[in-house]
């Protein structure tokens, strides 16, 4: 007893930590600001997940996430039409730097997409993590049949 007395902000300390670290493991992933690039590629692969990229058309030409489809923030819930039927899958959302895909996920979850996460970091977390980016070098009009032509960006 004489020990727990004389030790009892150590004790506090180590049980709070304890407490956090739980805290954390059993957090749904995606609820406090998304999911890593890592885990956006394995929601991708894995259970079909939908990437849409929210960012303007300009900033989407300049640099985009390979596969990734182009539905400006403004324009989300005009062109809900667009985003997958099945309310289910992990619908990812990413933008240059992370803001404007969480607004986007609170959006969707608003019309149902329940598993709609904005990836952390955006485009420069995605970049860093190594993952592959495609510029579009030359955009024709769109009536001459032409959406333009990609080229896949190692940098």
């Amino acid at each position: 007893m004489k020990f727990i007395i004389d030790n009892l902000a150590l004790i506090a300390i180590a049980v709070v930590s304890g407490g956090m670290l739980l805290w954390t493991s059993f957090s749904r992933p995606g609820s406090s600001g998304g999911v890593s690039a890592a885990e956006a590629v394995r929601l991708m692969n894995r259970e079909k997940g939908v990437l849409i990229d929210v960012c303007e058309a300009s900033e989407h030409a300049a640099g985009h996430c390979v596969g990734s489809r182009n539905i400006p923030l403004g324009d989300l819930e005009r062109r809900a039409a667009e985003l997958p039927k099945n309310k289910q899958l992990p619908v990812l959302l990413m933008c240059q730097s992370g803001s404007r895909s969480a607004r986007a996920a609170a959006a969707l979850r608003k019309l149902g997409y329940q598993r709609a996460l904005p990836v952390q970091g955006g485009l420069r977390a995605w970049r860093e993590a190594g993952l592959p980016v495609e510029k579009v070098e030359k955009v024709e009009k769109i009536e001459k049949g032409a959406a333009g032509k990609a080229a896949v960006d190692k940098s």
